[in-house]
């Protein structure tokens, strides 16, 4: 009785951990055109947060492009105005509560 309680927490505390990771998401498209704004199609965020675009044409992250505020849970076409035509590769960040809890790498593609 006592394994089979200790078994039934870990699988819900393992099951929570995943759900939790779940909650914060970028769409699953992996490629942008090359513009002064960049819109995601899907971000899920488990509270309110800012999704934030560097530059990432070396593989690693560079200079902040620009931010937008996100609410929790499901954000549509979540527009991103960068200042300028990015033509290199960038990588997406989802902060939560000033925790960063996703990251998506982006390919730019020339128009």
């Amino acid at each position: 009785m006592t394994k089979t309680i200790a078994l039934t927490l870990a699988a819900l505390l393992g099951s929570a951990t995943l759900a939790s990771a779940q909650d914060n998401s970028f769409s699953l498209d992996r490629q942008l055109d090359a513009s002064s704004f960049i819109s995601l199609e899907n971000i899920r965020a488990s509270g309110n947060g800012t999704v934030e675009i560097y530059d990432y044409h070396t593989g690693v992250q560079g200079d902040l492009l620009g931010s937008q505020k996100v609410r929790a849970g499901a954000n549509a076409n979540v527009q991103i105005n960068l200042g300028q035509t990015v033509r290199d590769d960038v990588i997406a960040v989802l902060k939560v509560n000033g925790q960063i809890v996703a990251t998506q790498e982006y390919d730019v593609e020339p128009r």
